[in-house]
């Protein structure tokens, strides 16, 4: 998910391509990006075996009208997901604690990181997001409970995992059947 601003950004940069008269498909669920489709299909009823069949096309408003498109329903306001009235409170003793990170533009920050929270880490393209996770936080964390090979992390330490069982990484990554 892109933040908001790089959003923009990639949404004008397709009407430019889509201007220079090229065709542009984009397999996507962001509302910002539905709506500023000059064509929408709809693929639905459900997800996996219940999927596979076009429920609505043509403009944002012709989704919204089809009483069948969830889509459309979410888009309209009809359906929602509510936030929640009250949130998990943070354990001060249940956090995942990264000291001095320092790769790529991450310059030796600290980060606490609640355990049994929902948690998201966000920012503008380039901001380190993918750093701190994937090349800090995922490597370290596999080779202390999964026991894989040791890599080396750029950051002072890691504390707090051993609240932790394991850690299982879910990416963009095709899944292998």
């Amino acid at each position: 998910v892109l933040h908001q601003r790089d959003n923009d950004k990639l949404i004008k940069t397709l009407f430019k391509l889509r201007d220079l008269g090229n065709s542009i498909i984009v397999v996507e669920h962001d509302e910002d990006t539905m709506r500023s489709a000059d064509h929408i299909i709809d693929i639905g009823p459900g997800a996996g075996s219940f999927g596979g069949q076009v429920v609505a096309q043509g403009t944002i408003d012709d989704i919204i009208k089809e009483p069948e498109s969830v889509t459309g329903q979410y888009l309209s306001g009809k359906k929602f997901i509510p936030v929640p009235m009250n949130r998990r409170k943070i354990d001060d003793k249940k956090l995942l604690k990264i000291k001095g990170a320092y790769i790529n533009n991450l310059k030796h920050i600290d980060v606490d990181i609640p355990i049994g929270l929902f948690t998201v880490v966000t920012g503008v393209s380039g901001s380190g997001k993918s750093s701190l996770i994937n090349s800090t936080l995922v490597p370290y964390l596999n080779h202390e409970l999964n026991g894989s090979r040791k890599t080396r992390v750029k950051c002072e330490r890691i504390t707090g995992y051993s609240n932790l069982d394991k850690i299982i990484c879910i990416d963009q990554s095709p899944i292998d059947s």
